[in-house]
């Protein structure tokens, strides 16, 4: 995980990407494909990208204020947790 502060005019610009692993591609390509859907509002001053890497999501997180940081951060992960709990319920993907 990296954490970056730049300080470009009068706004700090707080970064943060994360790396999750997921059991298999298929898995982590139904997690991508539900989260890549909802986008961050604009009104937030949060940025969000998500990438798909084989097994592994990378996610990039950009924002102007650290609340607003924690806040994606912490939704993004309640979002993720119920995309997991749905698959292990009804079991995992066929291939």
């Amino acid at each position: 995980m990296k954490n970056h502060i730049n300080h470009p005019s009068s706004l700090a610009s707080i970064r943060k990407d994360l790396t999750v692993p997921l059991a298999t591609e298929k898995e982590a390509e139904i997690v991508y494909r539900t989260l890549s859907v909802d986008k961050e509002p604009k009104r937030g001053g949060v940025t969000r990208n998500i990438c798909l890497d084989g097994s592994h999501l990378n996610v990039h997180f950009e924002a102007t204020e650290a609340k607003m940081m924690r806040v994606s951060v912490n939704n993004f992960f309640d979002h993720f947790n119920l995309v997991v709990q749905t698959i292990e319920q009804f079991g995992p993907p066929n291939t």
